[in-house]
């Protein structure tokens, strides 16, 4: 979630809520649900769910104050992968937009954990997660192991993947970011897309005083994207993480 993948609400106190409420998702009837590990992609097992021990949440919570206040710096991130205050940590994959597209290459910015990027290449999509925190790369390198090498410590902003997205995933990543880049965010996105290609995944609805994690009006997401992205699907999102519940939109733009 980091720089973009991770989200940790300080003034709603994201520690007890598991914050980075993670990547953790169950499966959405309407739109969004979870896909697993992708041995037999036809019919996958479920990846587990990610839920921090108890013992670990009371930690986090009496940990010293973070000393980084600034989500754009990369060290605000690391502290919360260091203390395990990642709420926004999920091990779900929505299979509405790979159920209806062909394997194509994905780019996840922002990746955290990078649960999605070692089911998708399990599955035979070509795939990179970066995410600009070292301590999030860290946490994503343990938990893929043998494919720890789909992940990078990059700027998305500066970034260049080894081949053209046709897909980038949006989770959490947005939403991490200081509200002055959402701008930027737009500008590199349909840099990196072509003609065809896709932003799509889970969007924070809903402006927010603090953050992050940063909540966007969607009139406001509408005016960002809409000069580069036609919106090809909307649909609401059920099983959204506590830090999300009741804010969060499946969107799939297309880029024009």
């Amino acid at each position: 979630m980091s720089q973009g993948d991770g989200v940790t609400n300080e003034a709603n106190q994201p520690e007890a809520a598991g914050q980075a409420a993670g990547d953790a998702q169950p499966a959405s009837p309407a739109g969004p649900a979870h896909i697993a590990n992708p041995a037999n992609p036809a019919n996958p097992p479920a990846l587990p769910s990610f839920s921090p021990p108890a013992a670990a949440s009371s930690s986090a919570s009496s940990a010293a104050p973070f000393s980084s206040r600034d989500p754009g710096d990369a060290s605000f991130w690391d502290e919360r992968f260091e203390q395990g205050v990642t709420p926004w940590d999920s091990a779900r994959v929505p299979d509405a937009f790979a159920a209806r597209h062909a394997r194509v290459p994905v780019l996840i910015p922002g990746c955290g954990s990078a649960y999605e990027a070692r089911w998708l290449a399990r599955a035979g999509w070509p795939v990179r997660a970066i995410d600009f925190s070292a301590q999030a790369v860290a946490a994503a390198r343990r938990e893929l192991g043998e494919d720890a090498g789909l992940v990078e410590q990059a700027d998305f902003f500066t970034y260049a993947p080894p081949f053209v997205p046709q897909w980038i995933y949006e989770r959490a990543f947005l939403c991490a970011i200081p509200r002055s880049r959402r701008a930027d965010y737009a500008r590199r996105m349909a840099e990196l897309l072509p003609p065809g290609g896709f932003l799509a995944g889970f969007f924070f609805i809903g402006a927010t005083p603090k953050g992050p994690p940063f909540g966007i009006e969607r009139a406001e997401l509408d005016a960002l994207l809409c000069p580069h992205f036609a919106l090809v699907e909307d649909e609401p999102v059920a099983d959204s993480l506590p830090v999300f519940a009741g804010r969060e939109r499946w969107l799939a733009w297309r880029r024009s």
